[in-house]
């Protein structure tokens, strides 16, 4: 016995369950045109019904007026003259049975056919009043009428006479059940080429949608050009441009991706090969000074290969920042904290050099719209150039400042600046400009802080600083989305 695999149940499952849109549309529009369609049949035939019964009972209350004129009560009593010829026109025109009564109103005197029925309410002089009842065991349709007689039958007593006419309904029968046949046969007629048009509108309809998966499935893996949207619906546009953003930003990540696995085998081949070379010609030597000297060589090697692979995964995580979903989830960041803390942890390789490295800040604190850990890579990054750039027993400072608009943190050291050309490109990754041609690095540390600084909305600005030497670097924040995220103080600084 085999049994199936959960993961097969669920997929069938949810398969049954995620019912396709054209088979909503047609469970939900066809259903509905039936029920409708069904009672506007209903109710035409009734109104149908009513019209031919219109039509029969003018003919019955027309033989009803000529039977009222021929009646005279002239003679003393009740007379009715040549009433059978109307009688047998009329009998020709309804094909059928016709029964007819005239009779004053408390039946002493009474003509025609005894015993016709009438009507459950009493009746208006004048007025015809027209009803179905039966008539010696078969259904008729019967016109009475009421009417003063003029002149009376008894002297000074007045009363009325009641004029009947009735006729079987098997010819009005036959006619109505021909005529409501047409008339389901067309409507029925109706709803089936209504129901074929919403079929076909609805196919039609979702033809883009269609042809929109036949596009998306018959791409290559590596096509992650935008969807076309031509021939699209307007209520599609929006899923189309939805997928086509996430396509974007896809590929943005995918060439970040591509990007830092392209950089790390150029930038990584070359230290690892002359690591290898360090490793056998150290191996091969018998001299321990020969040998710590090759050792020596390897650590170098490695801290340059460390420090480019740290800076080359700074670089991409900065990237993938900028690229996340909704971008850098800002939160306020003290900046005078946040210096103070990276000058800390370098303050070891700034006395390795015997550098005079310090903070400046008049305001505490001064609070940015960022990322604390972005934010402290940026800076890192500029107090390490600025450490390694200055000369033996030089300065570096760091200084915080804002006013209202702006809040600046400034990195200055005394070394020998950069030329027009190398700030203009100083972003560009692996590119060194002329003063670090004989330093150790990897070109990276600005294009990192660049990237940093344009994810979290801010401007690095490169200047050096004549006519003193060195160079002045700074990042300057707006303060109008960082004023409400601050914290209050008591002293009402913020």
């Amino acid at each position: 016995m085999t049994t199936r695999s959960p993961k097969k149940i669920a997929f069938f499952s949810a398969k049954k369950r995620n019912r396709t849109l054209k088979t909503q549309l047609l469970w939900w529009l066809i259903p509905t045109l039936v029920l409708v369609m069904m009672g506007a049949l209903w109710l035409s035939n009734h109104q149908l019904r009513n019209q031919i019964d219109n039509a029969y009972d003018r003919s019955l209350s027309g033989a009803l007026r000529a039977i009222d004129h021929n009646i005279s009560t002239a003679s003393g009593g009740l007379a009715m003259e040549q009433p059978y010829l109307m009688l047998e026109f009329f009998e020709l025109t309804a094909n059928g049975s016709v029964f007819y009564r005239v009779a004053t109103e408390d039946e002493l005197a009474e003509i025609g056919h005894p015993g016709l029925p009438m009507p459950a309410e009493p009746l208006i002089s004048g007025e015809p009043r027209f009803f179905y009842a039966t008539y010696q065991g078969t259904p008729v349709r019967v016109a009475a009428l009421a009417r003063p007689m003029d002149p009376p039958l008894y002297a000074n007593k007045g009363g009325r006479v009641i004029v009947q006419v009735a006729e079987g309904l098997d010819s009005r029968q036959a006619f109505l059940h021909q005529v409501l046949l047409r008339s389901v046969e067309r409507d029925l007629a109706v709803i089936l080429i209504s129901v074929l048009v919403i079929i076909l509108g609805v196919f039609m309809a979702l033809r883009p949608l269609e042809r929109l998966r036949q596009e998306v499935e018959g791409r290559s893996g590596d096509d992650l050009s935008p969807v076309s949207a031509s021939d699209m619906p307007g209520e599609v546009l929006p899923l189309v441009a939805a997928v086509n953003l996430h396509m974007a930003r896809f590929a943005a990540q995918a060439r970040v991706q591509s990007q830092f696995l392209d950089d790390a085998s150029h930038q990584l081949r070359t230290p690892l090969s002359v690591l290898r070379t360090q490793t056998a010609f150290a191996l091969r030597e018998t001299d321990p000074q020969e040998v710590r000297t090759a050792l020596l060589a390897m650590q170098e090697g490695l801290d340059r290969a460390v420090r480019t692979t740290n800076q080359m995964l700074a670089l991409a995580r900065a990237k993938d920042a900028s690229l996340a979903d909704g971008g850098v989830m800002p939160e306020p960041v003290d900046l005078v904290d946040l210096a103070d803390g990276v000058i800390r942890t370098l303050l070891p390789a700034a006395r390795a050099r015997q550098l005079d490295i310090g903070l400046e800040a008049h305001q505490r604190p001064v609070f940015v719209s960022g990322a604390d850990w972005l934010l402290r890579e940026a800076v890192s990054n500029l107090v390490d150039n600025a450490i390694r750039y200055t000369s033996h027993g030089g300065q570096v400072t760091v200084t915080v400042e804002a006013d209202a608009s702006q809040a600046r943190l400034i990195v200055q050291d005394d070394g020998p600046g950069m030329s027009a050309e190398d700030i203009a490109r100083a972003c560009v990754r692996f590119r060194r400009g002329a003063a670090g041609k004989n330093k150790s690095g990897a070109g990276l540390g600005l294009a990192i802080v660049g990237t940093i600084a344009e994810t979290l909305g801010a401007k690095l600005v490169l200047e050096n600083r004549a006519p003193l030497p060195g160079l002045r670097a700074a990042l300057v924040f707006s303060l109008k989305s960082a004023s409400d995220a601050a914290p209050r103080h008591e002293n009402g600084q913020s």
